[in-house]
């Protein structure tokens, strides 16, 4: 079990410092020290994890890698939020370094309460260390300067006499703190632990991050059977187990604090406290076990940030998804461009992390709960909160928009803005996915529910495109419960027809029948027969999916009829198709082959080059199953030129499993494997790891 350390004891050789600055007596040595283990603090109980860090400080350490050579490594600074463990992995390094025999001359131990109110100067830890190190106290120089070098002498003298010595610096709070405190040469070393990080002293740096999920939940095991050996809580319960580790965001101290309340109350089931803090509004409330706090660790880093730096990690808190890039934190923080450098301020800190990409930020778990709980107490930040997520939003919309404006464009419409080209706006539809997904989620309040709704509306053809299903429902259920609401008609007809194209995508078809019939009724109710047309033709591919082929041939029937009468080229032309599916399925395939071919012509005279891809593929398949193998290994092949110019990787291989099964139809088996093998490529890129396992089955048998 990792612990973090406090007090104000400095320890050398066994002998005790009562208090940082001042001593009660003289203190000489009159026999041999003793071991070296004897000077550091206990070893953190039930220590796990943090394996490959301990071999790196150990390695940096090893006086047999590095020696004398003037690229040794003579300090070592460990970085990390608070409660990450930076004091239990420092201390356990220095046991196994003297364990090693590799500080024979001992161990100072330095608490430097770099944090607390009044942390100690490097004035006070020179006094403190030369008289730990037997210097008279009427020995010690005024001047700083000359401490250090008094210091350094010390050190020198301990070196000949018994061997080099290791400086643990806990708690630093800078570089300036330190760096006095550099033992110099003769193969001592110093240690330091901070929650910023020191790329001033010229160190090795080694940034703490979370435990892993497996040393997560080895921590609450170790630290339930520490205390009752027969508890098997942990072990009996993996699950629930592994749901509370995840909700202490893998923090150690969290972790700690939560193996405690466990322990106090023997009774209780580890599900039900991972339940207590999955309900709490304020997560960082039940993290508190008497004597150790989450929210009381974060307040001394937060109490030290200047104000610029205090708005801007709150605002952050507020950020809708994992991670953020730099537009969204210019609109969070109301700026045209993103405040860099409190930004790398808040990094050093360790207060905020770098995201997914370059220009990516995002907050520990743990450390957004305490950003949205300080907010919450603030009547103004609570404001300024509102208004940066309607700036989020703002935002959001307007490149969404644009971005969606280029999946639907069609040749000859005005060329949309702000994008170069389709691939440059799913790019950034990618990239920004979560946080739009999260954002559309802020419409279950009010005053964020209109532009939620706009931003939603623009997702669902990408959501759609890139078969995000699980997405789409999360999106789907937020819109349909908002618009219902607000008996908003119109918006709810479209909610619940979009929410229904979701279900279907996710496999749940009887559910999608159910959401598009509301929306069939409520289009009707409005008297929108453009959508009420569209409507129909996705019910009838709900209703096909299904099996309920007879109603799926009706449903695109009125489809087609109604796109025509509405003069929407475009959905007769998708209804055709759809009708020719259909009509496939009911055995008529004579009357599918036209129905495709009349699909594909509509969609060509409307430059519709999408739907004319799905069109020809459609029809090869219709075309194949009539025996008319040669037009069908000729119409697939069309399907997969613009399949693979849309970048469509899904479709692509779908088009290509089709085709192998024309070439196999036809008996060519090298033909057909070589599809096949295609296809799970394009399955591949798609993300559809399924699809693409079941294409190299197929590719295996023709073999």
């Amino acid at each position: 079990m990792t612990t973090e350390y406090g007090g104000d004891h400095l320890n050398f050789q066994g002998a005790k410092f009562t208090g940082p600055f001042t001593a009660k007596k003289e203190y000489r040595e009159h026999a041999p020290a003793p071991s070296a283990l004897d000077a550091l603090p206990a070893r953190a109980v039930g220590f796990t994890g943090r394996d490959g860090e301990l071999r790196a400080l150990l390695d940096a350490f090893d006086p047999s890698a590095s020696g004398a050579a003037p690229e040794a490594v003579v300090v070592a600074a460990v970085s990390g939020l608070g409660g990450i463990g930076k004091t239990a992995l420092a201390v356990q390094a220095g046991h196994e370094a003297c364990g090693k025999g590799w500080f024979p001359g001992g161990v100072l131990f330095l608490d430097l309460h770099g944090y607390d109110d009044e942390p100690v100067t490097a004035d006070q830890a020179l006094e403190a260390l030369l008289r730990a190190l037997g210097t008279e106290p009427e020995h010690i120089p005024a001047r700083a300067d000359e401490r250090a070098a008094l210091y350094r002498s010390a050190l020198a003298d301990r070196a000949r006499e018994r061997g080099p010595v290791l400086v643990l610096a806990d708690n630093a709070s800078s570089s300036a703190q330190v760096r006095p405190l550099l033992p110099g040469n003769a193969g001592h070393r110093l240690l330091v632990t901070s929650r910023h990080r020191l790329p001033q002293l010229g160190a090795l740096l080694m940034p703490l991050d979370e435990l892993t999920p497996q040393e997560a939940y080895d921590l609450l095991d170790r630290a339930l059977r520490i205390a009752h050996p027969v508890d098997n809580r942990v072990a009996e319960n993996s699950g629930a187990a592994a749901n509370l580790a995840f909700l202490c965001g893998h923090l150690p101290l969290a972790l700690q604090i939560a193996a405690a309340l466990l322990v106090v109350d023997r009774n209780k089931p580890v599900e039900e406290l991972a339940a207590e803090l999955a309900a709490s509004r304020d997560r960082l409330d039940p993290l508190d076990d008497g004597e150790r706090s989450i929210r009381a660790a974060f307040d001394l880093s937060y109490k030290r940030l200047p104000p610029e730096q205090v708005r801007l990690l709150c605002l952050l808190s507020l950020a809708p998804g994992p991670d953020v890039s730099d537009e969204v934190v210019a609109a969070l923080a109301g700026t045209d461009s993103p405040p860099i450098k409190a930004l790398e301020a808040l990094v050093r800190a360790h207060l905020v992390e770098r995201g997914s990409g370059r220009r990516w930020w995002r907050l520990h778990d743990l450390v957004r709960a305490f950003g949205v709980a300080v907010v919450a107490r603030d009547a103004g930040l609570v404001e300024e909160g509102e208004a940066a997520r309607q700036r989020v939003l703002g935002f959001y919309h307007a490149w969404a928009g644009a971005a969606d404006d280029w999946l639907r464009w069609l040749p000859g419409k005005p060329v949309p803005r702000r994008f170069g080209g389709r691939a440059e706006a799913l790019a950034w539809l990618d990239e920004e996915r979560a946080g739009l997904v999260a954002a559309v989620g802020w419409a279950e309040q009010s005053r964020y529910a209109g532009g939620a709704m706009q931003l939603a509306a623009c997702l669902s053809e990408y959501l759609s495109w890139r078969r995000y299903f699980d997405d789409s429902v999360a999106v789907g259920q937020v819109v349909c419960g908002v618009a219902r609401r607000a008996q908003d008609r119109q918006g709810e007809a479209v909610a619940w027809h979009n929410f229904g194209l979701a279900l279907r995508g996710a496999g749940r078809l009887m559910e999608a029948v159910e959401a598009h019939t509301r929306a069939l009724d409520l289009f009707r109710a409005v008297g929108d027969r453009r959508r009420e047309a569209i409507v129909w033709d996705n019910l009838g591919s709900a209703l096909r999916g299904a099996g309920r082929v007879v109603e799926a041939v009706e449903a695109h029937t009125r489809a087609r009829d109604l796109g025509q009468a509405v003069g929407d080229r475009h959905r007769e032309a998708s209804a055709w198709d759809n009708l020719g599916s259909a009509l496939r399925r009911a055995g008529r395939v004579v009357e599918a082959i036209e129905a495709h071919t009349r699909a594909r012509d509509l969609h060509q005279a409307a430059g519709d080059r999408q739907g004319e891809g799905i069109a020809w593929s459609n029809l090869g398949s219709a075309l194949q199953e009539a025996g008319r193998v040669a037009e069908a290994i000729e119409d697939h092949g069309k399907a997969l030129e613009i399949c693979r110019e849309f970048e469509d990787w899904y479709r692509t291989g779908q088009v290509l499993n089709n085709l192998a099964f024309a070439h196999k139809s036809a008996d060519r088996p090298a033909q057909a494997r070589a599809c096949l093998l295609q296809a799970a490529d394009a399955y591949t890129q798609a993300g559809a790891t399924a699809e693409a396992d079941q294409a190299r089955s197929w590719a295996e048998e023709q073999d």
